[in-house]
C-alpha cells in the first residue's frame, strides 16, 4: 500500500501512527451508531493537528530550493499558523505569517480580549513567528508574494505555504493518513472496516486526500465532509480541484472522483469562527463522556455534524463511524467565555 506514494519527498515530522478509539459512552448516549475517534490531534509538534501531516509532503519543496524563510497566511487563531510556526523553529525556518485579524470580529459574539492574545496566536509568538497584518478583504495570495519580494531584498530566500497547506502535495498527508489506516484495521479495538468517515472541512487538502486514498486502497468507505466555512459550495468545489490535483501527481485514476465528494452545509453557523449552540453542545458531550477535547472552529463543528447526522437518521444503527480529530484545542481557549465553568 505505501506504493501509492513511494518515491515522493517526505519529511518526517509528525507522531504516526496515531491511535483509533471507540466511543463507547457517546455511542451509548446518541443510541448508535458505533462511534470511534482516530486522533490526529496527537501528531505531536507543536500541539498536533491535522496540518502537521500536511507539512511533511510541502515542507520537502522548501528545502529543495535553499530557502531559509517560511511565509504562510491564517486568521488569528489559525491552526495552520501556529503548525508551520512550530515546523519552522523545528527546522531552523524564520517564519513570516499575515495574520487576517478582522475575519471573525470577537466583540460580536461574546467573545472576550483573550481571542487577540491567548490559544494559538500565544503559541505563534513562542515559536518566533513575525506577523504581518491582513485584512479578509486583500488578495491574501498576492500579500504573500509580496511578502516574499520584501523578504528577498534582504537577503532572505522565502518559501511560500499555501493556504490551509492545501494544495496537491499537502493532500498527500491525508492519502498517507488512508495508507495509516488500513494497517489498522481489525486490531486491537478497531473493527475490521468502518461504513464512514467524518470530519471538518474547510480549505480541502485533508478531505482531498482522504478521498484519493480511500478511492485507492479503501474504496468501501464513504468520506462525509462537514462544511466549516459557511460556504459548502466553495468547499465541494475545492475538494474536487485538490483531489484531481493530487490523483495526477500520484498517476491515479480520476474517474469518478468527483462524484465521492460529500460536503454538508448546516453546521458552520453564518460564518466562519462563529459560534453556534449545537459547536458548544458537541464540545461540551465530547469532553464529558469521552474526554476529548475539541476546538470551537474545527472539530467542534466537525463534531456537532456528526451529532446532527446521528439524530436526523443518516446512519445505520449498524454502522461503523469513524470520527477525525483534527486538532486545534488550543483556541478553545480564546474561546473560554462560551464555556463558563
Amino acid at each position: 500500500m505505501t506504493g501509492l506514494i513511494s518515491g515522493v519527498a517526505r519529511l518526517r515530522l509528525a507522531q504516526l501512527p496515531t491511535p483509533i478509539e471507540p466511543m463507547p459512552r457517546l455511542t451509548a448516549y446518541m443510541g448508535g451508531p458505533q462511534l470511534f475517534v482516530k486522533r490526529d490531534d496527537l501528531t505531536g509538534l507543536g500541539l498536533g493537528g491535522n496540518k502537521v501531516r500536511k507539512l511533511e509532503f510541502v515542507l520537502p519543496e522548501a528545502a529543495a530550493i535553499g530557502a531559509d524563510t517560511i511565509i504562510c497566511a491564517g486568521v488569528t487563531q489559525s491552526n495552520t499558523v501556529r503548525q508551520v510556526a512550530a515546523a519552522a523553529a523545528k527546522l531552523g525556518y524564520e517564519c513570516h505569517c499575515l495574520i487576517i485579524g478582522d475575519r471573525i470580529k470577537p466583540e460580536q459574539y461574546r467573545l472576550d480580549d483573550e481571542y487577540a492574545r491567548s490559544g494559538n496566536y500565544l503559541l505563534d509568538g513562542l515559536f518566533g513567528m513575525h506577523p504581518h497584518p491582513c485584512s479578509i478583504h486583500d488578495n491574501r495570495d498576492q500579500k504573500q508574494l509580496e511578502l516574499a519580494d520584501q523578504l528577498r531584498l534582504t537577503g532572505k530566500m522565502p518559501f511560500v505555504i499555501p493556504y490551509g497547506i492545501s494544495n496537491a502535495r499537502g493532500a498527500l498527508g491525508y492519502v498517507n493518513f488512508v495508507i495509516e489506516l488500513a494497517s489498522q484495521l481489525g486490531t486491537g479495538d478497531v473493527p475490521e472496516q468502518f461504513d464512514y468517515l467524518v470530519h471538518a472541512s474547510g480549505s480541502a487538502g485533508t478531505q482531498a486526500g482522504l478521498l484519493v486514498g480511500t478511492k485507492a486502497i479503501i474504496p468501501g468507505l464513504r468520506i462525509v465532509g462537514i462544511d466549516v466555512d459557511a460556504d459548502a459550495d466553495r468547499v465541494h468545489r475545492d475538494v474536487v480541484r485538490v483531489a484531481r490535483a493530487t490523483a495526477s501527481l500520484l498517476g491515479c485514476d480520476q474517474t469518478g472522483l468527483a462524484d465521492l465528494v460529500t460536503v454538508l452545509p448546516g453546521y458552520a453557523g453564518p460564518a466562519y469562527g462563529v459560534p453556534t449552540a449545537e459547536m458548544v453542545e458537541a464540545v461540551r458531550l465530547f469532553a464529558r463522556l469521552e474526554g476529548l477535547v475539541l476546538d470551537p472552529v474545527y472539530s467542534g463543528k466537525g463534531a456537532a455534524g456528526l451529532i446532527g447526522l446521528v439524530r436526523g437518521g443518516y446512519f445505520k444503527p449498524t454502522d461503523r463511524v469513524l470520527f477525525l480529530h483534527t486538532g486545534g484545542w488550543p483556541a478553545l481557549f480564546s474561546y473560554a467565555s462560551l464555556f463558563p465553568v
